[in-house]
């Protein structure tokens, strides 16, 4: 049987027969070899997915040339840095694996940025700047992601590395980390929106997207979002303002009655239950016209043990969909956030040792190729019923979609298009 994450079989992939494993491996690596012109950076792609898979203790190039049986690092040190072939082609080829194998018509995109943490001052974007998966300023590269995620399973689909000001505005810094001159200082919102628009020319089918309040409480993205014809459900702060009061004002209002218990779907440790209240908001004309068609809302999910602990959240959503549609889409949030650390711990996304621009997109795509392989697999097994009970496929909720919500007063809309 091939080796498992943590050198201990999954759950889900335990017992799987090793022809299964280099079948589906064989294919998807077949796949993307086009995308490499001779045959030698072919093999070294090869060689290093395949110890992405393999049982390295760290995922750099001494430890994966090791593995796969070479003297030195060099050549796959080469196949990041000096051999001719293009990442976004292969991040293509991600794509499409991941709508063939993964895809359904409700797909949800989830946007996301992830830290690594990186010593000196010379890899690419590296600089002191906050970062959200340590919770404080460090010393580190910053990279804007996409994850796609149905019933079947979830998998990272895109990346960009966020360049702060700081190296954009030094070209010859750039120069030194192979930064292309045509590459200008954008915010990680302009980064995440070019992810939903490459998205949305792939064989990727979506029909939501989904992110943390970074993302969520800018109206431009929400209305970005709502141009593409795709429904959200995004957090914002509590501060974030609808149609004149902060949304944590206007949550004082919602009557004990409101508050349902439901799930945001399957945890480690079983369903993810919380109480939520939700409201729908009245339409804008602006945006609108007479013939509404679409329902915009404002939910809230408070903590059963801590009821202090209160998240928000603003969605816009087909006319028929309920309270508990909103809560999975909100839910799904966490599958991007359950890939970084799998791929992080387990696949070496955050185990490279590249400094310049075009390394850090290859080591990326390849570690995001070997995550969809797994999850795949992953769901090749739970559609022949061996995935165990208490990690269930769907994500539905098992209460009842006629969830309460209550109507907000209407004295309260004080300045209509705010949320916009």
């Amino acid at each position: 049987m091939p080796w498992q994450p943590g050198g201990q079989p999954t759950d889900v992939l335990d017992d799987l027969p090793t022809e299964t494993w280099d079948q589906e491996l064989d294919e998807l690596l077949l796949r993307i070899g086009a995308r490499f012109g001779r045959v030698e950076p072919r093999r070294r792609m090869r060689d290093y997915v395949q110890g992405l898979l393999g049982p390295a203790g760290r995922k750099n190039s001494w430890q994966l040339a090791e593995y796969a049986g070479h003297s030195a690092p060099h050549r796959l040190q080469h196949l990041l840095a000096g051999a001719r072939w293009d990442a976004d082609q292969v991040r293509d080829d991600l794509q499409a694996y991941v709508a063939e194998r993964l895809g359904a018509p409700d797909g949800v995109l989830i946007i996301d940025d992830t830290g690594f943490v990186k010593k000196g001052t010379v890899s690419a974007g590296v600089q002191r700047q906050y970062s959200g998966t340590a919770g404080r300023t460090e010393n580190c590269q910053i990279g804007v992601f996409a994850a796609y995620a149905t019933t079947k399973g979830h998998a990272l689909v895109d990346r960009e590395p966020y360049l702060p000001k700081s190296w954009t505005e030094d070209r010859e810094r750039c120069k030194t980390a192979r930064i292309p001159d045509d590459r200008t200082f954008a915010t990680e919102l302009e980064l995440a929106r070019a992810m939903v628009r490459r998205a949305l020319t792939s064989p990727l089918p979506i029909a939501w997207v989904t992110a943390d309040s970074a993302y969520g409480q800018d109206s431009h993205f929400r209305r970005f979002l709502e141009d593409a014809g795709l429904s959200y459900v995004v957090a914002v702060p509590k501060s974030q303002q609808v149609h004149g009061p902060r949304i944590d004002h206007l949550l004082t209002q919602a009557p004990p009655e409101a508050w349902r218990r439901l799930s945001a779907g399957p945890g480690a440790k079983g369903e993810r239950l919380y109480d939520w209240a939700a409201a729908r908001l009245p339409a804008v004309w602006e945006f609108d016209g007479d013939e509404p068609t679409r329902q915009r809302w404002m939910l809230a999910r408070r903590s059963i043990a801590k009821s202090d602990e209160v998240a928000y959240y603003l969605a816009c959503a087909p006319l028929d969909a309920t309270v508990a549609d909103l809560v999975r889409i909100a839910g799904c949030r966490w599958r991007i956030e359950e890939s970084f650390q799998s791929a992080k711990n387990e696949w070496g996304l955050d185990q490279y040792e590249v400094r310049r621009f075009v390394g850090w997109y290859r080591h990326i795509t390849l570690a995001m190729l070997a995550h969809a392989f797994l999850a795949v697999l992953a769901a090749q097994e739970r559609e022949k019923g061996e995935a165990p009970t208490t990690h269930p496929s769907s994500w539905t909720s098992h209460q009842p979609k006629s969830a309460v919500c209550w109507q907000l007063d209407p004295a309260t809309v004080l300045h209509p298009g705010t949320t916009h």
